[in-house]
């Protein structure tokens, strides 16, 4: 349905297609890893608005006098601390990121109900599509001739529909569909609110969740009668080759082409390296772009990342040379100096090339 309806910014979209056609695109960084660096107490990611409680503003019952820990809801911080999460915004741009994703990755009712904060999830995905769009258009005053395109990010949730949290019940499902989509469909709604140009469902662990995340996302836009462009990537969680649910690269994308992505692709639990086969398969399939957006290395055994900006500048300029790109960023553990050095390294590099896919069932 959505495929067949007018883009709410045509001429921006027309801009980031032909953008894709000449260049490599850059996406930003982690942010976790960002705020990480600021050593952040209870108290900053409670602020003003939720130091006596979960809401200190307004009245939801139970949820405004249940006092829960939220230091590491970093979401959250889009309401409390919005000097951080756009100075991080600002300081991806500067170092020559073309898209900047939404501080929104946990942003769904599904997330939040681990802190009390269900109520928030809209506001959560508005305010932080605003903070990025902001960041963007002040940054497009200082260079015109560059735009630069917020991404409202869609995490996976905390739950999975495809599989059980009881090793002794595998037929126990803590979620199921409906309740999924209709997380996500509050959260895309409010993302497109606030002025996001692409959706991105990412870090996909449980294509049944992406699913239900595509599902909701042609429920807003036929809703809205407008769309957005959409991305997906989904994670490989070890070097087993598959995501969490069982499925090899190549199946995630046949189970999601349906959705005519703008661009598929991989993030997250591997560093570049071990994440380049299975890069390479999508680039095979796939006949739409395809992206990549690694973790600095594995996790050592402090948890911290040891790839440094040139370790993974060199190895992906090598997937760029192979022809296996078209947007470029980092995960877990990337700075603006691995973005710096990511951009430097693939500037001079053409984007793939779509491939003709031949559809084998109509081809037969």
């Amino acid at each position: 349905m959505s495929a067949k309806l007018p883009y709410k910014n045509p001429g921006r979209v027309a801009r980031l297609e032909a953008d894709l056609a000449a260049r490599i695109l850059i996406i930003d960084g982690a942010m976790g890893t960002m705020i990480q660096q600021h050593e952040l107490h209870e108290e900053d990611f409670r602020g003003q608005r939720f130091a006596n409680g979960n809401d200190s503003l307004h009245d939801y019952g139970d949820a405004a006098v249940v006092r829960h820990d939220l230091k590491g809801n970093n979401d959250l911080l889009t309401l409390t601390r919005p000097d951080i999460i756009g100075s991080v915004h600002a300081a991806y741009l500067d170092a020559g990121a073309d898209f900047v994703e939404t501080n929104t990755f946990n942003s769904t009712s599904i997330s939040q109900l681990d802190y009390g904060l269900q109520h928030l999830a809209r506001e959560l995905n508005v305010e932080g599509a605003r903070l990025a769009r902001a960041c963007c258009d002040d940054a497009e005053r200082k260079d015109p001739s560059r735009p630069r395109y917020v991404i409202g990010v869609l995490g996976p949730t905390s739950r999975t529909a495809s599989l059980s949290p009881d090793v002794n019940d595998p037929g126990f499902r803590n979620i199921d569909f409906d309740t999924l989509a209709a997380a996500y469909r509050d959260a895309a709604d409010g993302l497109i609110e606030g002025g996001a140009d692409v959706l991105m469902v990412e870090t996909v662990f449980d294509t049944l969740n992406a699913k239900a995340a595509l599902f909701a996302i042609d429920d807003v836009f036929a809703a809205r009668g407008v769309r957005l462009p959409v991305m997906v990537s989904g994670t490989i969680t070890d070097r087993s080759g598959r995501t969490l649910s069982g499925q090899t690269a190549d199946a995630f994308w046949y189970s999601l082409r349906h959705a005519h992505p703008l661009a598929i692709g991989l993030n997250c639990a591997l560093g570049a390296k071990d994440l380049r086969a299975y890069v390479d398969m999508l680039s095979e399939v796939a006949d739409c772009y395809i992206s990549a957006h690694p973790n600095a290395g594995l996790p050592n055994a402090f948890g911290g990342y040891d790839e440094t900006p040139a370790d993974m500048a060199r190895m992906l300029r090598e997937f760029a040379t192979s022809g296996l790109l078209n947007l470029v960023g980092g995960c877990c553990g990337t700075t603006p100096p691995h973005i710096r050095a990511i951009a430097d390294a693939v500037a001079d590099v053409p984007p793939r090339r779509l491939p003709a896919v031949v559809d084998q069932a109509q081809a037969a």
